[in-house]
């Protein structure tokens, strides 16, 4: 069967629902809020209990990290994100959660060819990517004479 591009757009938005943007975005922001308060609860306990700035920063970043990953693992972050939208992608806990569901889903096919293959499948372009536009943006700066 032969389908053309506009065929073929026809019949996704047929059979794609259409965003309910009132609810998901007051619920993204709710959500990715909530995520936030959470970290920042973390940082003032860390320094609370002795930790500078700067480890404590650290301390709740490993934290989040952890707990995204434990939730992943328990397959709980899933169910957070259907609620969540783009609030459950606050950028650390959505990153962590990039790295540990590939890796878990392909953890049958060994360490190797498995995990450890798979675990960047989702992550890896963001930190290509990334790592790319920022060398990018600093030479730009660069050559600007701003540095």
């Amino acid at each position: 069967m032969k389908v053309t591009n506009k065929e073929y757009g026809e019949m996704l938005k047929a059979a794609s629902p259409n965003t309910k943007l009132y609810k998901t975005l007051p619920k993204a922001f709710i959500f990715g809020g909530v995520i936030c308060v959470i970290g920042e609860a973390f940082l003032k306990l860390y320094e609370r209990y002795g930790a500078g700035r700067e480890a404590a920063a650290a301390l709740t970043s490993v934290t989040l990290i952890g707990l995204a990953a434990l939730l992943t693992g328990f397959k709980l972050y899933d169910r957070l994100a259907k609620h969540a939208g783009a609030g459950s992608i606050v950028p650390i806990t959505g990153f962590a959660n990039a790295v540990v569901a590939p890796a878990l889903e392909f953890k049958t096919e060994g360490f190797i060819l498995g995990v450890g293959a798979k675990m960047f499948v989702i992550a890896g372009p963001v930190i290509v990517y990334g790592i790319a536009a920022s060398v990018l943006y600093g030479l730009i700066y660069f050559i600007m004479g701003a540095a």
